[in-house]
C-alpha cells in the first residue's frame, strides 16, 4: 500500500481503481477491515480530537475524497492521483461485487433512503447479492442490540458492509467493530442519499475545480455552514505549514548534496 502524509495523516496514494480493487480483494476473503473515505472535514476532526485521531490511524485504508487532498498528494509526488470519492467507491464496488459474487450489506441511513437505493441497485446491478439493508436509530445501540446486529451481519455472509452514519460516528463505529464483523466496513456518509437521488451530485467541472463543497452547502446550508467555517481555515493553515516545511527540507537536502560534491 502506497501512502503519503497530509497534515500528519497517512492517505493512500494509489489510483482510484486500484484502491477499489484492494477493498474487493479483502471482501472476497471476508477480512475485517476499515475503509475511511477522507475529506478535509474528517482530517480536521481527527486533528482536533485525540480519540478520533486514534480511530483514523487504526483504519486499514484512508482514501483521498475531495480535491484539496488530491492536489496535496500530487504536490507530494503522486502526480497522477485521482479522487476516491464515496459515491465512486459505492458504484465501483457494487459493479465488481456483482461480477465476483461478493455480497454486500447496507447499514445505517433511513428506511426510505435504503428503499430508493434498492430500486436503483436492482436496476443497475441486477445480479448483485444484497445481503441486507438495515437502518439504525440515532441513539446508541444497547449491548444486546449491538450483539444481535453483529451476529446478523456475520451470518449474512456479506464481504462488504457499507456504513452510513455520518462522520465521525460511522468511522468510530467501524473501529469499535473491527475484529468483530468479518467484512470490509466502508464509511460512505453522504453517498447513500446521493445514490438514492435525494441529493444531487455536483457537476463534474465543479468537482474537478474543488468546489463540490460549495454545491453541497447550497443544498444543505443549515447543516454544513458551521462545518465548513470551522474546518477549512484550519486545514489551509496546516497545509501551508506542511508545504513550507516540505520546501525547506528539500532546499536543505539540495544544499547538502551540493556540499558533498
Amino acid at each position: 500500500m502506497e501512502n503519503k502524509n497530509i497534515i500528519d495523516f497517512s492517505i493512500c496514494s494509489l489510483p482510484c481503481n486500484e484502491q477499489i480493487d484492494t477493498m474487493l480483494e479483502w471482501g472476497k476473503s471476508n477480512l475485517s477491515k476499515i475503509v475511511c473515505i477522507a475529506n478535509v472535514h474528517m482530517l480536521i476532526e481527527a486533528h482536533n480530537d485525540p480519540r478520533f485521531e486514534a480511530v483514523l490511524r487504526n483504519a486499514d485504508l484512508v482514501t483521498p475524497d475531495g480535491m484539496p487532498l488530491v492536489w496535496m498528494l500530487r504536490f507530494l509526488g503522486a502526480v497522477r492521483q485521482d479522487r476516491v470519492a464515496g459515491i465512486d467507491v459505492l458504484e465501483g464496488l457494487c459493479k465488481r461485487a456483482e461480477k465476483n459474487g461478493v455480497s454486500v450489506y447496507f447499514l445505517g441511513s433511513q428506511s426510505s433512503i435504503l428503499e430508493k437505493m434498492r430500486v436503483r441497485l436492482e436496476r443497475e446491478f441486477p445480479n448483485l447479492k444484497i445481503a441486507g439493508m438495515t437502518p439504525l436509530p440515532f441513539r446508541p445501540l444497547t449491548s444486546e442490540e449491538d450483539r444481535t446486529l453483529v451476529q446478523a451481519l456475520n451470518q449474512s455472509g456479506a464481504g462488504l458492509v457499507f456504513v452510513s452514519l455520518g462522520c465521525p460516528k460511522q468511522e468510530t463505529w467501524m473501529s469499535q467493530h473491527k475484529g468483530k464483523i468479518f467484512a470490509v466496513m466502508v464509511g460512505l456518509g453522504g453517498a447513500f442519499p446521493v445514490y438514492a437521488g435525494i441529493h444531487k451530485r455536483a457537476p463534474r467541472f465543479l468537482r474537478q475545480a474543488g468546489l463540490e463543497w460549495f454545491y453541497r452547502l447550497a443544498q444543505e446550508p443549515l447543516r454544513l455552514w458551521k462545518r465548513y467555517a470551522t474546518t477549512i481555515p484550519i486545514f489551509l493553515w496546516l497545509i501551508a505549514k506542511q508545504i513550507f516545511f516540505e520546501f525547506r527540507n528539500s532546499n536543505t537536502m539540495a544544499n547538502m548534496q551540493r556540499e558533498r560534491k
